[in-house]
């Protein structure tokens, strides 16, 4: 399965001092990111809806619990949010670094598409963006640094490959959330950035044979983009070497999207 994927991480940034919050980090591109910024000498809280993938992360990181610890965080909800502040600024001191990786996609068909539904893709893929920078934007503020890092999405630039419109709708919210608040953090120390990634090899599981070869076929590289890329393109803008990136949308997606 391709959500119990590990690879291994370069920790070509050094995160040496910093604490960072990975939040759908039980596995996936949460996983791999969380990995990159502890391999380069940060500690990382691993938080997850599910407590149990989050543990099995923090396990293998540090089983003692000192550099890495697991957090249950559901991004709907702000009190898990201000929760998870409170517990590592009281563990850790400052929250340097927050990923806000955590998202949800659903292929049902337009026309299909309940209130309820599209409600609760946008609460997860972009209400979380704003809820998350709306907390950490200010804790930082008041320490002088941090480094906020949204995953959006490609189908927030163009529609997608095989999206559906509430996902895109969604992720395009979460680019302008990140132009929003990099500008409004600008002069504090604070930079908040977002990585746009295309097809990547962990949604090979929940495709077809056949879309899998479509999405190859378009993509112009012929490939789907690898979880340590993503990590390491998520670990350059969280990095103090990140600095002068202000509201920028890093493009990953192998040629499908040119500007």
């Amino acid at each position: 399965m391709s959500d119990a994927i590990v690879l291994p991480a370069n920790g070509s940034f050094s995160f040496a001092g910093r604490t960072a919050l990975v939040t759908g980090a039980g596995n996936g591109c949460g996983e791999a990111i969380a990995r990159e910024i502890h391999a380069g000498g940060g500690k990382v809280a691993v938080s997850d809806v599910n407590l149990e993938a989050a543990m099995r992360v923090v396990e293998s990181l540090d089983p003692l619990g000192e550099t890495a610890v697991a957090v249950v965080l559901d991004v709907r909800k702000k009190g898990d949010f201000l929760a998870a502040r409170d517990r590592l600024a009281g563990l850790w001191g400052n929250i340097d670094i927050v990923v806000n990786n955590a998202g949800y996609a659903k292929r049902t068909p337009t026309q299909d598409i309940t209130p309820d539904e599209f409600d609760e893709i946008v609460a997860i893929n972009m209400r979380s963006v704003f809820l998350s920078c709306q907390i950490f934007s200010e804790h930082m503020k008041s320490n002088g640094y941090g480094r906020i890092v949204n995953i959006t999405s490609l189908a927030g630039q163009n529609g997608g490959t095989v999206a559906s419109p509430h996902y895109a709708a969604s992720k395009a919210g979460a680019i302008m959330l990140t132009k929003y608040f990099a500008r409004y953090v600008a002069d504090s120390g604070v930079t908040v950035n977002a990585i746009s990634p295309g097809p990547i090899d962990t949604a090979k599981a929940r495709l077809s044979p056949e879309q899998i070869a479509r999405v190859e076929g378009e993509v112009p590289i012929g490939r789907f983009m690898q979880l340590q890329e993503i990590a390491a393109a998520a670990a350059l803008l969280a990095s103090d070497r990140g600095g002068f990136f202000v509201g920028a949308t890093l493009d990953m997606n192998g040629g499908l999207y040119l500007r």
